[in-house]
């Protein structure tokens, strides 16, 4: 749960108060380097959910599938980057990358920081790592003629979690679709997860209980394949 946040400044400001410690953070868009972080993150996000059973990704089918059409076309990630040092401009003309710089009570302790470092760091600077990510695909609303996006994956690693990065990532997305003139943004949330329903909610997200999720997959998709209908 995003409960609440630390301090955030500006990401220009130079002045830290005593006794705090900034934490730089940026929101970028993903790119093939990144392949190697998502499937791990992915990896993360079946552990929590219990599904590991589910999970047949390889870094060959998510490098294969997600880079094929232009950003915020097909499959687009955002990815969340922390680093003790700010952050370099980096040329993306699809995305303006958003930074921001958060203050702590202690300085982020991070076990799996070599695990995570990120693929496209400063070539002076390698002290940025991977703490998160966003996965959203374009969807479409008929009753308004409006496109929207929808939010299949959202994962903030655990030692990372409770500082608002959920709710940063989340409104990336969201000012993308207000940018591109969209009418929506939705996802779906497992019943169990209250903490992540509570959330949703005090964002201003209405948890529509009255709608079920259909899938066809497995055996039962492919036997529409030979079938005669």
């Amino acid at each position: 749960m995003e409960a609440t946040a630390p301090a955030a400044l500006a990401a220009t400001a130079t002045t830290i108060p005593v006794g705090q410690y900034p934490l730089y953070t940026r929101i970028r868009l993903a790119t093939p380097k990144d392949v190697p972080h998502i499937h791990k993150l992915i990896y993360q996000m079946a552990v929590f959910q219990n599904e590991t059973h589910l999970f047949t990704a390889t870094e060959s089918s998510l490098a294969s599938t997600l880079f094929n059409s232009p950003p915020f076309h097909s499959f687009t990630i955002f990815i969340l980057e922390v680093s003790s040092n700010p952050f370099k401009n980096i040329h993306s003309p699809a995305f303006l990358p958003v930074d921001r710089t958060i203050l702590l009570d202690r300085v982020a302790t991070d076990p799996d920081a070599e695990t995570f470092k990120s693929g496209i760091a400063d070539e002076d600077d390698d002290n940025v790592t991977v703490a998160g990510f966003v996965l959203f695909v374009p969807s479409y609303t008929s009753f308004s003629g409006k496109p929207g996006f929808h939010v299949e994956d959202l994962l903030v690693r655990k030692c990372y979690r409770r500082k608002g990065f959920g709710r940063m990532l989340l409104s990336a997305v969201a000012e993308q679709a207000v940018k591109m003139g969209f009418k929506r943004v939705e996802w779906s949330v497992l019943e169990w997860n209250v903490n992540a329903i509570k959330f949703y909610e005090e964002m201003g997200a209405k948890v529509l209980s009255e709608w079920r999720v259909c899938r066809l997959t497995g055996d039962a998709l492919e036997a529409y394949g030979d079938a005669n209908y």
